[in-house]
């Protein structure tokens, strides 16, 4: 079978051991003679898998004691409806930078439910920038922020933090990519389809002494402290995603951790950015300051190349790069599973087009 370079947005690209190990666990998990999917999540052998990913999170990310760590259903989009139950309080106010769809969406939630302020917004510019120098109001019970924007290109490189101001953060497509300082913020989600595994969980990280004080009635499935008694197993957990996250993990740290990781994908990163800012044919979208080491989104500068550019890369088996029809050209994204190898068969073809 001829090589897929598969620059998907997401669902993404794994790392191949970490498939041909869940695909035989889905015949024959831990030589039970049963598959993953059919044991039962109160089991032994799942439990292990449970207790294993959530050590490996708080290994890899240093994270602080008076921590959880939680593996849940509902994806980050129910993260947002987390995030106003858990922490704004009755008649509170949550603050939110508005960077792209996502934490556009995130907003939209906390309007049926709360009061908010929009304390900075990209929307001007279509989402090409990363706003700055704003500040948030004192009365305010959250700073909510969306890490890494995948439709747009764009990711925070200076986290803002502000003191006696709790900072959410959505960080589903840059999760695991770069060191973080998990005790800057009150909780970090993330849904697991870009750098973890499959669709299908989604990691909290919350501080613990933060709970319980919105003076909310919070439905039972939407309070995090429920979860947090229950180890993630109040209801039937995503078994199946957790343990392909396990093994992403496992694999992140076999490998040399965050900061393994950190480097290559700055790597990755310079190689395409690189070809697009010396390619006259290629154009990025994204403020250079601002840009995502994790979705490099960029267009041609001259339209009549892209029948030509679309048979090229198709060819050499690339998959998964249009852009999204908001922003249009072209979208690779770059995950942590993506070898650097694949990005050099997407520049050599951008080289080709101008010879």
């Amino acid at each position: 079978m001829s090589k897929i370079h598969n620059f998907s947005a997401g669902p993404s690209i794994l790392n191949q051991d970490v498939l041909k190990k869940a695909s035989e666990a889905v015949v024959n998990f831990n030589n039970l003679n049963l598959s993953i999917l059919e044991i039962s999540h109160r089991s032994k052998d799942f439990v292990a898998v449970m207790d294993n990913a959530v050590a490996l999170v708080k290994e890899l990310l240093e994270v602080p004691q008076g921590y959880s760590v939680l593996f849940l259903q509902g994806g980050a989009s129910t993260g947002f409806l987390k995030t106003i139950l858990n922490f704004m309080k009755e008649n509170g106010n949550g603050a939110y930078l508005n960077t792209g769809a996502w934490s556009k969406k995130a907003l939209k939630e906390a309007e049926k439910l709360g009061s908010l302020t929009v304390v900075a917004s990209s929307e001007d510019k279509n989402f090409n920038y990363i706003p700055k120098g704003f500040s948030v109001p004192d009365n305010t019970d959250y700073l909510h922020i969306t890490t890494n924007n995948t439709i747009f290109g764009t990711q925070i490189k200076n986290i803002p933090t502000q003191e006696n101001t709790l900072l959410i953060a959505d960080m589903s497509s840059d999760i695991f990519s770069r060191k973080i300082n998990v005790s800057d913020y009150a909780m970090i989600y993330a849904g697991a389809q870009k750098n973890m595994g499959p669709a299908g969980t989604t990691l909290y990280i919350v501080k613990d002494e933060l709970l319980g004080n919105t003076g909310r009635t919070i439905p039972t499935m939407l309070d995090l402290t429920t979860h947090i008694t229950k180890g993630s197993m109040f209801n039937t957990p995503p078994v199946y995603p957790i343990y392909v996250s396990m093994l992403t993990l496992e694999w992140l740290k076999a490998n040399g951790g965050i900061e393994w990781i950190e480097k290559i994908n700055q790597e990755k990163a310079d190689l395409l950015y690189n070809e697009i800012d010396s390619n006259p044919l290629f154009e990025g979208t994204a403020a250079k300051e601002d840009r995502s080491n994790m979705n490099v989104t960029f267009v041609l500068t001259d339209e009549s190349k892209k029948a030509v550019f679309d048979s090229m890369w198709k060819e050499v088996g690339i998959s998964g790069i249009n852009g999204h029809r908001d922003v249009g050209g072209y979208r690779a994204s770059i995950y942590n599973a993506m070898p650097i190898e694949s990005i050099q068969v997407l520049v050599d073809t951008m080289k080709k087009l101008i010879n």
